[in-house]
């Protein structure tokens, strides 16, 4: 009888040790004593810990800012009408000023403003029909509309910026 349970104490004391082997190299510990092993695998779990953290944090930050720059882009969409376009810029926030340098930007193109809905509460709608002048001989397209809005906004955000 107490040669088997000398055998069970034997195999499970060498199951313990491969175990143990494999705990240092998974740890790339150099230490030979149980306790130093163990150890040096609990300064190791924090020391993965820790990097799961830092990369937590860079993930959130990282991921906010893209978040934040996203939500601050600007959506302008231009269709050509019979006789003028239909302008629709949106952005996430208010923005005070914005809708003065985008008239500008229409009055500079020699657009009229025939209709216009603007909502600047908590963000900023502007959905306007735009026909072009009776004295512009230049001919316009949607595509110059829309450079020249998304400029008025650049250039509105660069002054909002520096106040």
């Amino acid at each position: 009888m107490s040669s088997k349970g000398g055998r069970k104490k034997a195999s499970s004391s060498s199951s313990v040790h491969e175990q143990l082997q494999q705990l240092r190299s998974l740890t790339n510990s150099t230490a030979v004593n149980k306790t130093s092993i163990i150890v040096d695998a609990s300064r190791y779990i924090e020391e993965l810990k820790d990097k799961v953290d830092k990369m937590s944090q860079e993930t959130a930050t990282s991921s906010h800012a893209s978040t934040s720059s996203q939500n601050s882009l600007p959506m302008v969409t231009v269709e050509t009408l019979e006789k003028g376009f239909l302008i629709n810029v949106f952005l996430e926030k208010n923005c005070p000023g914005l809708l003065v340098s985008i008239l500008e930007t229409f009055e500079e193109l020699g657009l009229d403003v025939l209709e216009a809905r603007v909502s600047c509460e908590e963000s900023f709608k502007l959905e306007a029909i735009g026909g072009e002048n009776e004295g512009n001989v230049e001919c316009i397209d949607a595509q110059m509309v829309k450079q020249a809005v998304m400029q008025a906004i650049r250039k509105w955000g660069e002054n909002s910026h520096q106040e």
